[in-house]
């Protein structure tokens, strides 16, 4: 039997709180190179970082996990954590520095209602950074219902946003 409670449409997703293995070696990759903010940290074993001030986007520690390895590839877990940045110039930038670093992708996609890049945290946990299209815009299939799909990402169309 399905059940008719519905989540308030408000809801969103607060924070995600990763395990690594090294802190210092993931607040190099948040920090450094995607450019989130340090608002906390917890001794040499936790780090919590955000955008734009908000107490915390994600969480690092390594309380069960310093100097593991990275979970195997075919076993359940995080899939990605996504990252939405606000306009498509911004996605653009952050690729741009990803690019200047020689920092590796592991895809880039159109989906219809964004356009997004992925790439591996140094613990091996998915990133996916995107930006949404204005919902207007997102495609429909004929019956009105949202029609998303993976199709190639033109990088170098994106990427004029900062150039």
């Amino acid at each position: 039997m399905e059940d008719k409670y519905r989540v308030p449409a408000q809801t969103r997703i607060g924070h995600v709180h990763l395990k690594v293995a090294d802190l210092e070696r993931s607040l190099a990759f948040y920090r450094n190179l995607l450019g989130f903010e340090v608002t906390m940290m917890y001794g040499d074993q936790a780090a919590f970082i955000s955008a734009g001030g908000y107490h915390h986007h994600i969480g690092l520690n390594t309380w069960h996990s310093k100097d593991g390895s990275p979970a195997p590839r075919n076993a359940t877990g995080l899939y990605h954590t996504a990252i939405v940045y606000p306009e498509r110039k911004d996605l653009a930038a952050i690729v741009m520095r990803l690019k200047d670093a020689g920092y590796p992708l592991s895809g880039a996609s159109d989906h219809g209602v964004s356009e997004a890049i992925y790439l591996d945290d140094p613990d091996g946990n998915g990133v996916q950074l995107y930006w949404d299209r204005p919902k207007e815009k997102w495609p429909q299939k004929s019956d009105g219902s949202l029609e998303m799909y993976t199709r190639s990402l033109d990088i170098t169309n994106l990427l004029k946003e900062v150039q």
